[in-house]
């Protein structure tokens, strides 16, 4: 018999896990998430998968744009997570946000420890959630810093 997804989110919030902005550029609206689960799948080729949940602002629109760019946040960025782990409308979602210069159409966030530009090579239906699993077509290193993880049901830096 399945276990409840409480304890399963009880369980899983005893690990670190890193936290990356999702972004996805939609055309006329750019959408971001935060998420901490963003994991490297394979190195050759160098595949990343992330899990978005059916109901996210954001899960249709990635879907539509097969491509994604992530923002691996330093451990300074509580803030950065809190402000796209809430539901706000696309056109208020940049309020505040500094953002760096790209020639990627996905916002990065400005100060991230990495920046990923990825192109989606498969979906798979995992629940209420889609897993997206998607080549990395390049890599940017940013700040030398601590990462920020989420554990115990809060951010921390690592």
């Amino acid at each position: 018999m399945p276990v409840p997804g409480e304890e399963l989110r009880q369980a899983m919030r005893r690990a670190a896990a890193p936290v990356a902005v999702v972004t996805v550029d939609a055309g006329n609206l750019k959408y971001a998430l935060t998420v901490g689960s963003l994991v490297s799948l394979s190195l050759e080729p160098a595949l990343v998968g992330v899990s978005i949940g059916h109901a996210s602002q954001s899960h249709t629109p990635l879907r539509e744009a097969g491509r994604f760019g992530a923002s691996l946040l330093a451990g300074d960025q509580a803030a950065v997570a809190q402000h796209f782990a809430r539901s706000v409308p696309p056109i208020a979602l940049w309020e505040g946000i500094a953002l760096r210069e790209s020639r990627v159409p996905e916002p990065l966030v400005d100060g991230a420890v990495a920046w990923l530009e990825c192109g989606v090579v498969g979906e798979y239906e995992a629940g209420d959630h889609t897993v997206f699993v998607a080549e990395v077509l390049s890599i940017e290193l940013g700040r030398d810093a601590p990462a920020l993880v989420y554990v115990g049901g809060e951010y921390r830096p690592a």
